[in-house]
């Protein structure tokens, strides 16, 4: 996917936030500081971590600066409704500043994290990838907690199978 017009861009990203936003709904309250394992991101950091990197990394390198990301635990936003709210202004506020670039700029050479240079619409792009990452490891999460984690593109598989006789 090439990304020439920012709008176009934001478009298919809010997409890409709204399955993510089905997934963080069937999230269990109470299951918010669970992980499979010690040392590992908690349900609740899951969702930190996507709000964050989106704003101090993304949004920031966007912006041409260096990046300020200091890890996803529970000072950012502790309990349900502070994680999902802290969730949701990361994101408006990323919207704002990736809807001040120009198409022009979306051509612009940029060094990634790494040092290397990349098209600032192409790491764009990786923004997408690292929610959809991210949010497939949320579901993951919730399936081993026995919870149903909605459809991402409408049906389940056992539908698929159905309209595929």
């Amino acid at each position: 996917m090439e990304i020439s017009s920012i709008n176009a861009f934001l478009a298919y990203y809010e997409k890409t936030r709204e399955a993510t936003i089905r997934v963080i709904n069937v999230i269990p309250p109470d299951h918010l500081d669970w992980a499979y394992m010690p040392g590992k991101f908690s349900i609740g950091d899951q969702v930190r971590h996507i709000a964050a990197i989106e704003r101090n990394v993304f949004a920031e390198v966007a912006l041409g600066n260096r990046p300020c990301y200091k890890g996803c635990r529970k000072d950012l936003a502790d309990g349900y409704d502070n994680v999902v709210s802290y969730f949701n202004e990361m994101h408006r506020q990323s919207v704002l500043i990736f809807q001040s670039i120009s198409d022009d700029a979306l051509r612009n050479t940029i060094k990634s994290l790494d040092g290397k240079d990349i098209e600032l619409g192409s790491f764009l792009r990786a923004l997408v990838l690292h929610e959809i990452h991210h949010r497939a490891a949320l579901c993951i999460y919730l399936n081993l907690l026995g919870v149903t984690t909605p459809p991402i593109i409408g049906l389940m598989e056992e539908q698929v199978i159905q309209l595929s006789k």
